[in-house]
């Protein structure tokens, strides 16, 4: 009996030491490449650094940067839309103005350091735009809490796992809010005293409104819009994204997403996705915000693609509502991609020398104009659909998922599954178990045949 509990041990402690270790170190280092893919080049002598106008006459946003990074969704979209308006002044605000990443290994200046936003206005901003933010150092995250905690008069607008950073300031006590599914049971732990509703895209109370996950941010951000504006503004923008779930605006209530067995192709992705497909996007001045976020939140954030910054300058480049971003790669010095990205409805005309440059340069096998070859539809479909030609449907299914992105007309083609992701855990853990055979036939089996000779004699 003890010779059949060691075997069993040792098959199945292989079998774990196997699969388990390496899936944790594929698994581990994915989620570093997505959420702190921080920027390690040096930044450059930056020139010619512009913010937007401000107009004392106008209400304010203040959308949140943090160290060391943003979750890139939460911040852009809201930026955008809120621009979008033209009625309200709207900037990047963070600890301090050193360059911020996002997500994905995107990066940008902020506008304003907190205090340099207190002493223009004098006052709170009428809106905070509160993405989500990890906060795995406390010294460094530490100031965004208090800026917060600082203007919580302001109308507060969590974004996503943003709720998170809500309820760490302690404003959440005693309110009602909500949080991206992923996030919802682990937060609903940590935070007894707050009221977390699973089935609903957004939930205001008080002078607080909190959006469930990533697109659920445009139902919040178009229902403060309406509040703040009235509903033909927040329509109008709607109809501006081509955002096709305008419904959730006005009834935000929802069948709720849990965490279940469709978690196995993200795992897989980024465990076992080994050989991650490079794919460069271009930066050019004018791009449409929500149109790059597309980029890093479908590909980057499902763990088989790496993407990387590309410009034809080392300056910031500007985009249609004055976000400054800074390419981690010139032209002249590439990664080798096996695809180029240019994102945004009008890439064609306003990146036109920058796609001349690159075609010279004859460093990518594709380039996609994904959004300029479809400009009447959700940014976000066309990512989605060219990641199901990429990858497989389960990841762009899952990715639609993630993105709690609930419109049923994205056409999905494409493998039904990933070969490597769930092939190589399968020829790793038959490697596991002929390991464990020869262990037990070489050390236990052939123990055992010895010590029962001996008794025999």
């Amino acid at each position: 009996m003890k010779r059949l509990m060691l075997r069993v041990v040792v098959y199945v402690g292989i079998f774990v030491i196997f699969l388990g270790g390496i899936g944790l170190i594929g698994f581990s280092r994915s989620q570093r490449d997505y959420w702190f893919s921080v920027r390690n080049q040096p930044v450059p002598y930056l020139q010619k650094v512009k913010r937007p106008d401000y107009n004392p006459n106008k209400p304010t946003v203040a959308v949140l940067l943090s160290n060391p990074t943003t979750e890139v969704f939460d911040f852009m979209v809201p930026y955008e839309m809120f621009a979008m308006t033209g009625e309200f002044n709207v900037f990047a605000v963070a600890p301090d103005n050193k360059v911020k990443s996002i997500t994905g290994g995107l990066d940008l200046l902020p506008h304003y350091s907190f205090k340099e936003m207190d002493r223009l206005l004098g006052k709170s901003p009428d809106i905070i735009v509160i993405p989500y933010m990890p906060m795995v150092d406390k010294k460094k995250y530490q100031p965004v809490r208090e800026w917060i905690q600082k203007h919580k008069d302001a109308t507060l607008l969590s974004i996503c796992g943003g709720a998170a950073n809500l309820a760490d300031t302690g404003l959440l006590k005693g309110k009602s809010a909500t949080i991206h599914w992923q996030y919802f049971d682990k937060t609903k732990k940590k935070y007894l005293d707050t009221h977390w509703k699973r089935d609903l895209r957004y939930v205001h109370d008080g002078n607080i409104v909190a959006s469930a996950g990533l697109t659920s941010g445009i139902d919040a951000v178009l229902y403060v819009i309406s509040q703040k504006l009235g509903e033909p503004m927040a329509e109008k923008i709607a109809k501006e994204m081509h955002y096709p779930s305008y419904h959730f605006v006005k009834n935000p209530k929802i069948d709720p997403y849990y965490i279940d067995r469709s978690e196995a192709v993200y795992i897989a992705n980024l465990a076992f996705q080994w050989k991650k497909k490079k794919t460069g996007v271009l930066l050019y001045n004018g791009m449409e915000e929500g149109a790059l976020a597309s980029i890093f939140d479908t590909y980057s954030a499902s763990g088989t693609t790496k993407v990387f910054t590309i410009s034809s300058s080392k300056q910031p480049i500007v985009t249609k509502h004055h976000l400054n971003l800074i390419a981690r790669y010139q032209m002249s010095k590439t990664p080798k991609v096996d695809k180029m990205i240019v994102p945004g409805t009008q890439a064609k005309t306003l990146a036109a020398e920058d796609i001349k440059q690159w075609n010279e340069q004859g460093k990518a096998k594709e380039l996609l104009f994904l959004h300029s070859d479809s400009p009447d539809r959700f940014v976000f479909e066309a990512p989605l659909e060219d990641l199901a030609k990429q990858e497989d449907i389960l990841t762009a299914k899952y990715g639609a998922k993630r993105l709690e992105y609930r419109a049923n007309h994205v056409t999905l083609k494409g493998s039904p599954f990933s070969l490597e992701a769930f092939g190589i855990p399968l020829l790793i853990g038959l490697l596991a178990l002929f390991a464990a055979f020869y262990i037990d036939r070489r050390f236990i089996i052939r123990k055992t045949t010895s010590e029962s000779h001996k008794q025999a004699i």
